[in-house]
């Protein structure tokens, strides 16, 4: 099948918008892609809103998709873009906090007053630039200020996702939120109730990977947001750490203190694993008689507890078990140095051992500062990096069958055995492996 040639993201939306316009319509880009482009960022995509209604659309563009045609909402394909095109509009009521009831399609100055953020109510004329605002959008983007349009808690009720969305565009925009704006977040936060976890973890995501992912989770903390979601969360706050190994503060300081410290591209995995690796403190926290403060097994615990966190958060299982297995091994770190070889060759290749070495590096950088096992495990991949830390098998269950051995819990003893002989350099040959397993193979 033929397809069109990819083309840059707004000359495959212009195309469309000038061929909306020779046909008699309104045609102007809206929302994100106008306020992006404002504030000197390339948009990531652009949308159409327009005069036309949806069958008008379609009859110009034939093989658009009408997925959301009852919303007023058409999506055309067009040099490899798939560009919303939405009808002016004036929504009905939400009773689901998520979707309008009912539209009824009208102008851009009333469709501009439906939508969420005054900074995504702004209009452009695709031809001549020109900004159209019919909700102070402008000044806000010169203020740096995140406000509502309306009346913010109407705009929450309408679709609670809007709480995630203010705390996202505000953490990754670097925008205060407007004091009334910010009042109806946590006047509204029990609304977040109603959201799926999905979409719920979608903008949780989007916040814990932008820069300022610290701002972003303290806000949905203050707000009482974070929790709808994730309660634990803020046991963390005022759960003292003892002095001398956390001069930083709190559990919760300890942690948002992380989350600034990595860097500006990371896996969602590293982010959550930082934001989690202590959530099994506040259960786990005790007290000497002395007054020295424990956590004693408050990794294996967290990273129970992170198990049940992201799996209500219905994050894919693949995130969940790295989460998890970073959470439960962040304290084993400290005994790095004093693994025998073939212990610290395992420990290192496992599949999420460099995003751990990371959570190690902010974890001993935001509290003691101590970087002798971080130092100690970079000079060892170095050393080891001429081959691979888990060579091949020198030899196998067959040759255990052939000495007369029958398959049982005694083969997986008997090859672990030979395995940390040749990780630690004392078997070198498949002679020598099978040599070793003949003189172990009758041992009870």
């Amino acid at each position: 099948m033929r397809k069109d040639p990819v083309m840059p993201a707004r000359e495959a939306a212009l195309a469309l918008a000038r061929k909306l316009h020779a046909a008699g319509h309104e045609a102007l880009f809206a929302g994100g892609c106008v306020r992006d482009t404002l504030l000197g960022r390339e948009p990531k995509d652009y949308d159409i809103a327009t005069s036309a209604t949806p069958d008008e659309v379609t009859r110009l563009f034939p093989k658009s998709n009408e997925v959301g045609a009852h919303f007023g909402v058409v999506i055309a394909n067009h040099g490899g873009h798939a560009i919303e095109i939405a009808t002016f509009r004036t929504d009905g009521s939400y009773r689901d906090n998520r979707r309008p009831e009912s539209v009824t399609f009208s102008n851009a100055t009333e469709d501009a007053k439906r939508r969420d953020f005054t900074i995504n109510g702004l209009f452009q004329n695709p031809d001549t630039g020109e900004v159209i605002d019919h909700v102070g959008g402008r000044e806000d983007l010169k203020n740096r200020v995140l406000r509502a349009i309306g009346e913010p808690a109407q705009r929450f009720r309408e679709d609670a996702l809007r709480l995630m969305r203010a705390v996202r565009f505000s953490s990754t925009l670097g925008f205060r939120i407007e004091e009334t704006t910010a009042a109806a977040l946590a006047e509204c936060a029990p609304l977040l109730d109603r959201i799926s976890p999905e979409r719920i973890r979608d903008e949780f995501s989007r916040i814990l990977l932008c820069p300022r992912r610290r701002d972003g989770v303290e806000r949905l903390v203050e707000t009482g947001l974070s929790d709808r979601f994730l309660p634990e969360l803020r046991a963390t706050i005022g759960c003292d750490q003892p002095p001398e190994w956390h001069p930083e503060g709190d559990v919760f300081t300890h942690t948002m203190i992380m989350l600034e410290m990595l860097g500006t591209d990371v896996p969602i995995t590293l982010a959550l694993a930082v934001l989690l690796h202590d959530i099994g403190k506040p259960p786990t926290r005790t007290v000497d008689p002395d007054g020295r403060i424990r956590f004693n097994g408050h990794d294996s615990l967290g990273a129970e507890m992170s198990d049940g966190i992201l799996r209500l958060l219905r994050y894919p299982n693949q995130v969940v078990e790295d989460v998890v297995t970073m959470v439960a091994r962040h304290m084993q770190f400290m005994n790095v140095q004093k693994m025998r070889v073939a212990k610290l060759k395992r420990f290192m290749s496992a599949p999420t051992f460099e995003r751990e070495l990371e959570l190690h590096r902010v974890d001993c950088a935001s509290s003691n500062g101590f970087t002798d096992n971080y130092e100690f495990l970079q000079n060892k991949e170095a050393e080891f990096a001429s081959e691979p830390l888990i060579p091949p098998p020198l030899a196998g269950g067959r040759d255990l069958i052939a000495m007369g051995l029958n398959p049982g819990p005694r083969f997986k003893e008997l090859l672990d055995a030979l395995e940390t002989e040749q990780l630690e350099g004392r078997i070198l040959d498949r002679e020598a492996a099978l040599a070793y397993l003949r003189r172990h193979a009758d041992e009870t």
